[in-house]
């Protein structure tokens, strides 16, 4: 042994002379700082989440060349030079080590305030501006443009849709402009008669212009005030006023899209793969175009009186234009709605059909309808569970109308039941660029990132959702779940306890539970949902179970859960509770029996 040491010394002494092992610490340093920085602003520029990956293993694959490197050259003030070159009484070791130290520093600083970013202003801006996920408002395109609901100023409340209708139809022909930046009604109208003033409200929605207006609608004439209202400063950048019969009123649209789009250097309908996309009667028929868009009104309240009023209108609206197909596929998304929401046994059965037929009229009339393909996907998911006809259906709605945030939020859902979840991510991420404000894309973008393991996240995600909705249903639920997965049982029950009271709330509550100490508040919970929910909640009872590391009872709820068709089926592939028990042989088997794959790109709890 004492012989070997002189050897093993001499080497370390000539490692850190030719300043090895600095080289190597800045290397380190170097790949911490830039993976970070690509993590971070990469989702800013599209990039794949991969990308992060796979700068991290072509950095280690070159690392062992960066030490061949360092060993074989030295740096010197006459430039690189190789080491034999150098001769040991003119060493440049300890100049160079100190030029390295320097860099050291500053690279390790570098990564020490993208790491406090990170922590401090990436997290936090995502729960105090769920509108940009941490985005910084810099990154706002100049050619972005939210169309704030216009002002009904006709005095008549009856007259609200009509005001509210053209707001949507200028959102959707805009939309379909090529490089401009659409905000969705759904986000948009969360503005109406807000105090904020210009630059806040661009702020929160991430665009550089507010389209604002008013319209007045008495008998045959319509009056329409347009103003393109730079965010920044307030400022009009365009505005006109229009009276015009009303007769002219889809003329009228077009006009002022057109006139819009010219004041931002929009080209319109330019979009590769982009069809045409309106819900103007094919015949033009205003009365028509009048009960639609009270149907989308009355829909979008969504109690069941409201989804019965609308589904009378779009009824109305078909009346008057039998080959209206807008108005089709919204009368089968209201009948699926009132079936989920308000009907069981035979009576969903009939209300379903109902919206098949509505559907299959739609697609028949108008095989290019983005929308139809989207309630046809609804329906398949939903319904049927036929996962991926689903999956097809909503792709091809994406094709049709490439920027539509519902759209791609739906084949988010799709793509996720399939067990494609890093694919799900960045479907409702993209969502979330043009309808930045809709809770229900956070909540499900936690569920997501949870499946995948990246639980800071999805704690991001769900916060950010708790804030726009902070009494909605499921959500702290999902933030329970979250701390079950971290371990933390005592912050997933104070989580639970949240939850509005109802059936979400027994589930969050049990979920907790049993990863507690208290196992007779546990057992009891669980009794409570086999007791309450055995009918209306078969999936989540297996979850429970399959907390509590029981693999039969689990795997016995799901089987009930596929005879009962429980929707929760559709978690299954990124369902981190579930998929605790992915390698069990009776996993595959089940996947297989309901029509999904046996892989998934999600991880289960440990």
């Amino acid at each position: 042994m004492s012989a070997d040491t002189p050897r093993q010394w001499s080497f370390f002494a000539e490692l850190r002379r030719r300043n090895v092992l600095r080289a190597a610490v800045l290397y380190v340093g170097a790949v911490w700082a830039l993976a970070q920085g690509i993590a971070q602003l990469g989702p800013s520029f599209g990039a794949p989440e991969w990308i992060t990956r796979g700068f991290v293993i072509a950095a280690a694959v070159g690392f062992p060349f960066w030490l061949v490197f360092v060993w074989i050259y030295q740096i010197t003030p006459q430039g690189i030079r190789r080491e034999s070159e150098v001769a040991p009484d003119e060493s440049v070791a300890h100049r160079t080590g100190r030029k390295l130290d320097f860099a050291i520093i500053a690279v390790l600083a570098v990564a020490v305030l993208l790491l406090l970013g990170n922590q401090f202003v990436w997290h936090k801006g995502i729960v105090q501006s769920p509108s940009t996920m941490g985005l910084a408002a810099a990154n706002v395109p100049q050619k972005s443009v939210a169309v704030l609901p216009f002002v009904n100023e006709g005095g008549n409340k009856s007259e609200q849709f009509f005001s509210d209708g053209l707001s949507e139809d200028l959102i959707t022909a805009l939309s379909q402009a090529n490089g401009l930046k659409v905000i969705s009604r759904n986000s948009a109208f969360q503005f109406r008669d807000s105090k904020d003033d210009a630059k806040t409200i661009g702020a929160k929605l991430g665009v550089a212009h507010l389209l604002v207006g008013s319209v007045q609608h008495a008998e045959a004439v319509v009056r329409i005030t347009a103003m393109l209202v730079n965010a920044a400063d307030g400022s009009i950048v365009w505005s006109q006023r229009y009276d015009r019969p009303y007769t002219d009123l889809f003329a009228l649209q077009d006009e002022i899209t057109t006139a819009v789009a010219d004041a931002l250097k929009a080209k319109l309908l330019s979009a590769p793969g982009m069809v045409v996309q309106n819900d103007r009667p094919p015949s033009g028929n205003l009365a028509a175009y009048a009960a639609y868009k009270h149907g989308r009104a009355y829909g979008a309240l969504g109690n069941e009186a409201d989804l019965r009023r609308s589904i009378d209108a779009f009824d109305e609206a078909i009346r008057l234009d039998p080959r209206y197909a807008a108005a089709y596929a919204r009368l089968s998304l209201a009948w699926n709605a009132l079936a989920a929401q308000a009907m069981g046994g035979k009576e969903a059965a009939q209300a379903n059909a109902r919206a098949r037929n509505a559907v299959n009229t739609a697609l028949r009339l108008d095989p290019d309808s983005s929308l139809a393909h989207r309630s046809l996907a609804y329906l398949l998911l939903n319904v049927d569970m036929d996962w991926t006809a689903a999956e097809a259906q909503a792709r091809r709605a994406l094709q049709l109308s490439p920027k539509e945030a519902s759209a791609q939020f739906d084949l988010g859902i799709a793509t996720a039941s399939l067990g494609q979840v890093r694919q799900a991510v960045e479907l409702t991420r993209q969502a979330l660029v043009t309808d930045p404000r809709d809770d229900d894309s956070y909540y499900w973008l936690s569920s997501y990132l949870a499946g995948l393991g990246r639980l800071d996240e999805a704690r991001a995600a769900i916060d950010a959702a708790i804030v726009l909705q902070p009494g909605a249903d499921g959500y702290h639920g999902q933030l329970a779940i979250i701390e079950v997965l971290r371990g933390d049982a005592k912050a997933a029950l104070a989580a639970a306890k949240q939850e509005p009271p109802g059936t979400w709330r027994d589930y969050a509550m049990a979920f907790a539970l049993q990863v507690g100490r208290d196992a007779k508040a546990a057992d009891a919970a669980l009794g409570k949902l086999v007791a309450h929910h055995a009918d209306d909640g078969t999936y989540q009872i297996a979850q429970a179970y399959a907390l509590r590391r029981d693999a039969d009872e689990m795997f016995r709820w799901l089987e009930r859960a596929r005879e009962s068709r429980d929707p929760g089926i559709g978690y299954l592939l990124f369902d981190p509770l579930i998929l605790r028990y992915k390698d069990d042989p009776r996993f595959a088997a089940f996947a297989r029996k309901v029509g999904l794959p046996t892989t998934t790109d999600a991880v289960a709890m440990k």
